[in-house]
């Protein structure tokens, strides 16, 4: 009570030197007082107890590199505060993974917000994680830096084995697979050629169509389509005449005079008439006065413009089908004689469509056929196309499955596109335990691979260029000749170190001569040698690649000595 009271006389001694008033400290102004700070005190205690209380961790402060870490912030707050999580935290150096969805738990009348964020980084080192912020009733909170450690991932150099890095090599640009190009390109320009097919002779029939319609029936029907037009009513003459002089001129083209429609009004009238004197036609001769006055009077308002009326013009339509009917009428019948040569004009003109179309047919096939060749030499190049359309026996054996298989002992494990078949051997000295040999082809094929395995009763060892040189002498013994010969050192992917002769020889194929080329690898063992001998092409790309292709799957069983 003692202390209490100290502390009250403390507060009131510092408000008296804060204000410059005299109290007295007795009993009645003590209580006063007391009363008078205690209060405030405890609505700012009380005040205090409702702000928000804001808290982050990392669920551990190492890591490996490229892994994730949980970033949790957690936030106590009253049921009516307002809480908001700012966009873009910016986490910076560690990269933010993800974002996880907002939980949120009531406890007590007040929530409990809970954020997390996955974070990572993917170079060692330390870190330090920036303050984040949340924003609560308007007020913004600030939480704790933090540090955390990213780790190299440990490598155990004692049991992976590692290699010195190899000199680059030149390599041929990969062929480009021309079918799966016309998988695609073929599909399109068929159906682009269909289209344009049915188009056209859609086009074609129905011209053929209009063709078969009689002419007289023809004449009718494009005479009902003038009166359903809306030129009488526009009052347009010069359109209404040159449609109507045509479809009585196609009339007289098609059934009386095949120069109807080239010939002016004159000449038109001149040639009926003369038709009727050499009794081709009984024709009217007022029929031919008509037309050739509604002709007359179809030219005047066409080319000189002059305007008539609209009861001219029906009257000139009515006059018009009159002499379309009259001269119907006056066309004999024709003889079956006429008939018959009708028809055969018919068959010859329907024989010769069908020549056109499939001309055009063919043409159009031979065209797509040709652009898609010139694409493909223009992107691809001459050789992939010929391969494509002529068939390359090297391209189908690379593309094909490969097996892996191992020959002799002790074993040469390889991958080839063709199982090796054993040949036999002759005799065997007495040195040697046993002997095997596995070819394929011939040195005169694209493509020829022969391995040779020879273990001996002792622990003698070939030297490799020996067994090169002899090697060599065989082949030319059977029929190369002109040998380059180029010697190194080599390796299998495996670590197995051997020598390889490469180079080129010339052998006979047909008439002629091919020049080829050649892989010959040795190894050497302590009672053992392994031989790979690959000749093959020197002008096919694809023959190469099946080649390198071989070399770099090349293993080798070793011997006891070896091991």
């Amino acid at each position: 009570m003692y202390d209490f009271r100290c502390t009250i006389l403390k507060i009131i001694t510092l408000v008296k030197n804060l204000t410059g008033h005299t109290y007295t400290p007795n009993r009645s102004n003590l209580v006063a007082y007391s009363c008078f700070l205690i209060t405030p005190l405890f609505f700012i205690l009380s005040s205090q107890n409702s702000f928000a209380q804001v808290q982050a961790t990392i669920d551990t402060t190492s890591i490996k590199i490229g892994e994730e870490l949980t970033y949790t912030m957690t936030i106590e707050a009253d049921t009516t505060d307002l809480v908001v999580f700012p966009e873009g935290q910016q986490f910076m150096p560690m990269e933010l993974i993800e974002s996880y969805k907002l939980d949120t738990i009531l406890e007590n009348s007040r929530y409990r917000f809970i954020k997390k964020y996955g974070l990572t980084q993917f170079d060692s080192g330390r870190y330090n994680i920036p303050s984040q912020r949340v924003i609560v009733n308007n007020k913004q909170f600030v939480t704790d830096t933090m540090t955390v450690e990213v780790r190299d991932v440990a490598v155990d150099t004692t049991k992976q084995k590692m290699f010195n890095i190899k000199d680059k090599i030149e390599v041929d640009t990969p062929p480009f697979d021309f079918l799966k190009l016309s998988y695609w390109l073929l599909p399109i320009l068929a159906l682009i050629g269909l289209v344009a097919f049915i188009f056209f002779r859609r086009k074609k029939i129905k011209a053929a169509k209009e063709e078969d319609i009689p002419p007289y029936e023809e004449a009718i029907k494009a005479l009902h389509e003038l009166d359903d037009s809306q030129l009488l009513i526009q009052n347009k003459s010069k359109e209404y005449y040159s449609i109507l002089t045509e479809i009585v001129k196609t009339y007289l083209d098609r059934e009386v005079d095949n120069t109807a429609l080239e010939s002016t009004t004159d000449e038109l009238i001149e040639r009926l008439r003369a038709h009727k004197k050499l009794g081709n036609f009984d024709f009217d001769v007022t029929m031919i006065k008509d037309l050739e006055l509604v002709l007359k009077r179809a030219d005047l308002v066409k080319f000189a413009k002059m305007q008539q009326a609209s009861g001219q013009l029906e009257a000139d339509r009515k006059t018009l089908e009159l002499i379309i009917n009259d001269t119907h009428e006056a066309i004999p019948e024709p003889t079956e004689e006429e008939l018959l040569e009708n028809e055969r004009y018919k068959e010859a003109q329907r024989q010769k469509k069908v020549r056109k179309n499939w001309m055009i047919a063919f043409g159009s096939l031979l065209t797509a056929a040709l652009l898609a060749i010139a694409i493909g030499i223009g992107v691809y190049g001459f050789s992939a196309v010929r391969d494509f359309v002529f068939g390359n026996d090297m391209r189908e054996l690379q593309e094909e499955r490969w097996t892996k298989s191992e020959y002799g002992i002790p074993s040469v494990i390889v991958e080839t596109p063709e199982v090796l078949v054993r040949v036999a051997m002759d005799q065997v000295e007495e040195a040697v335990k046993s002997s095997n040999v596995f070819a394929y082809g011939s040195l005169s094929d694209d493509l020829y691979i022969m391995i040779t395995t020879v273990q001996f009763t002792g622990e003698q060892k070939v030297e490799p260029d020996a067994a090169i040189e002899n090697g060599l002498t065989n082949i030319e013994q059977g029929g190369a000749s002109n040998f380059i010969v180029k010697k190194e050192d080599f390796e299998t992917p495996n670590g197995i170190s051997g020598v390889k002769a490469e180079g080129s020889f010339n052998i006979k194929k047909g008439s002629g001569f091919r020049e080829q080329e050649y892989q010959y690898v040795v190894f050497g063992q302590p009672g053992a040698l392994q031989q790979v001998v690959i000749v093959n092409n020197k002008q096919n790309l694809y023959a190469k690649q099946i080649v390198e292709r071989i070399i770099n799957s090349l293993e080798i069983e070793l011997t006891q000595g070896e091991k």
